[in-house]
């Protein structure tokens, strides 16, 4: 004659309990003592749904369920009184029965229900959080109240993206997700009347379903947003910094919001190098490198629109804010000449380097951050050249020109006078600016331009007699060099100084062999101010 009610399970978490006014899905099996079943909702395929404590129960049962937990189970005994009483139900229900109840409880909420979030992680750092018109990307398990999946973006392996509180949305995500960080992990639970309604979604979400969303916030921004900058390291001396149409070398790893790596340019132990302000990197990256100096490191933070844009690129997913620390390695402009500074220069100044000199000299070079390249002090030699030979590059040439014995200073040669975008394998990068601490120790006048020996006196009328040293009309290359090298040894004649004496001699003697058969004939024969001589009266 009364209610019988056995708690059969009780789950361990039992947040909220049914109170009259509550609504509830719940699966049942409805049989008779003696076990014959005359009801059940698992046959239907669907749970029951209603309110308790509203009389659109019998009076046992809106008594049995409250009190239950989601996922209790309860059996219930409900006397004639209390249920059908002694009419009961033709067909189904006999006159004065007592009902059986294997009730198990789904779902539970009530309509003065609110969006309910309970935050379980929580980055150190937040520096901004979600509002109404951001866009963000974010992970999420979705199950109901009493822990069955129905979605998952995990098992899509691809993020949820979406705008925020403009309707994109069920009302109750719109809210859940307002006001999380970056890495923030959240539950957000979410009554059916803000998300699905009483007819659910029609596939995979039943009517009047209760929804928990367990959510990670990977990505946020908003279309309004433009590129942040985060200075990082600034070095206190900074002569320069860069603009458009500048030349940059620098370093960068590349993350992603939430701090998955997509790229990096020290996994490839090269830097990379671009224009500024061109349109050869990403419009973000073009706004982020102006204004920096070498040696700087600093974080730049692109928006998607700025970035690879909704359909993204390789590792990097569609929408994506990026994340670059870069470190600025070197930059040049291609309108950029030889810097020359001085440091020190002796005060008897007179003798200047000039083109054809012969050069002996110490040097550190380096690049533009500092890391040294190569040395002359650690190989315990002076490095030896003759100015404007060719001999090494062309900055190097500039940056040495009017230079006193004795004086010290610092070449700074762009890549286009240096080594230009190939660089030297293993020794110089690509598109290098170069760093030469040069000190002259010695120089040796070298001869006006074109010549390879000159006379210290007056030349001998009868001088191809003198080379013909057997007087049979012809000069051979041994008869040649033999005569340069005794005027050389006797101070009547200098080589140009710097090359290899029979270098030299050979380009003389091939210079006079004009018909090319090995000898040299008086008629051949004919000194450098006579060859210009012939060629201006000829023109």
């Amino acid at each position: 004659t009364e209610l019988g009610v056995e708690r059969r399970f009780v789950p361990e978490s039992c947040p909220r309990t049914v109170r009259p006014g509550d609504f509830v899905r719940y699966h049942y099996l409805g049989a008779f003592p003696d076990g014959t079943r005359f009801d059940s909702s698992y046959d239907r395929g669907s749970t029951f749904n209603v309110f308790v404590g509203k009389g659109q129960l019998i009076a046992g049962m809106d008594q049995a369920l409250v009190g239950m937990c989601v996922n209790e189970r309860r059996f219930v005994k409900i006397p004639p009184r209390l249920a059908y009483g002694s009419e009961g139900v033709p067909g189904v229900i006999p006159p004065n029965a007592v009902l059986h109840f294997d009730v198990l409880l789904i779902d539970l909420w009530n309509l003065e229900d609110e969006v309910q979030v309970q935050t379980y992680f929580k980055p150190e750092k937040c520096p901004r959080t979600v509002q109404v018109s951001d866009f963000v990307r974010y992970h999420y398990n979705g199950t109901f109240l009493d822990g069955t999946l129905f979605d998952s973006s995990h098992n899509r392996m691809r993020t949820y993206d979406t705008y925020v509180g403009i309707g994109w949305l069920i009302p109750g995500m719109d809210q859940g997700l307002l006001g999380m960080c970056v890495g923030e992990k959240r539950i957000i639970t979410i009554p059916p009347f803000l998300a699905y309604g009483e007819d659910g979604d029609g596939k995979d979400i039943p009517g009047q379903a209760s929804l928990v969303f367990d959510v990670v916030l990977l990505d946020l921004h908003n279309p309004k947003d433009g590129i942040a900058i985060e200075n990082q390291l600034v070095p206190e001396s900074c002569e320069r910094r860069s603009q458009t149409g500048d030349f940059l070398r620098y370093h960068y790893n590349g993350t992603l919001l939430d701090g998955t790596l997509f790229d990096s340019s020290y996994s490839r132990n090269r830097t990379y190098d671009t224009y500024v302000g061109k349109g050869f990197v990403i419009a973000g990256m073009d706004e982020g490198l102006l204004g920096v100096c070498t040696g700087e490191k600093r974080r730049i933070i692109i928006p998607p629109h700025l970035g690879y844009g909704e359909e993204g690129r390789g590792k990097i997913p569609g929408s994506a804010v990026l994340v670059f620390d870069i470190h600025v390695v070197d930059f040049h402009n291609p309108s950029d000449s030889v810097g020359i500074t001085v440091h020190y220069k002796p005060s008897n100044c007179t003798v200047l380097s000039k083109k054809g000199d012969y050069l002996k000299y110490h040097y550190n070079a380096s690049l533009l951050d500092g890391t040294l390249l190569d040395s002359t002090h650690s190989l315990g030699k002076t490095y030896n050249i003759v100015l404007g030979s060719g001999q090494v590059v062309l900055g190097m040439d500039m940056g040495l020109q009017d230079m006193c014995v004795g004086e010290r200073r610092t070449v700074v040669i762009p890549p286009h006078l240096g080594y230009g975008e190939d660089g030297v394998e293993g020794e110089v990068p690509g598109s290098a600016v170069l760093v030469f601490d040069i000190e002259l120790l010695e120089l040796v006048s070298g001869l006006p331009e074109g010549y390879m020996f000159v006379w210290n006196g007056e030349v001998s009328p009868n001088l191809f007699e003198e080379i013909d040293q057997n007087h049979d009309g012809e000069v051979l290359l041994e008869e040649f060099s033999e005569y340069i090298q005794t005027q050389v040894d006797t101070g009547k004649g200098k080589l140009a100084p710097g090359f290899d004496f029979e270098m030299i001699v050979k380009n003389m003697f091939t210079n006079q062999d004009r018909d090319g058969n090995g000898k040299v004939t008086a008629e051949e024969f004919k000194l450098k101010d006579q060859e210009a001589k012939e060629e201006h009266d000829e023109l």
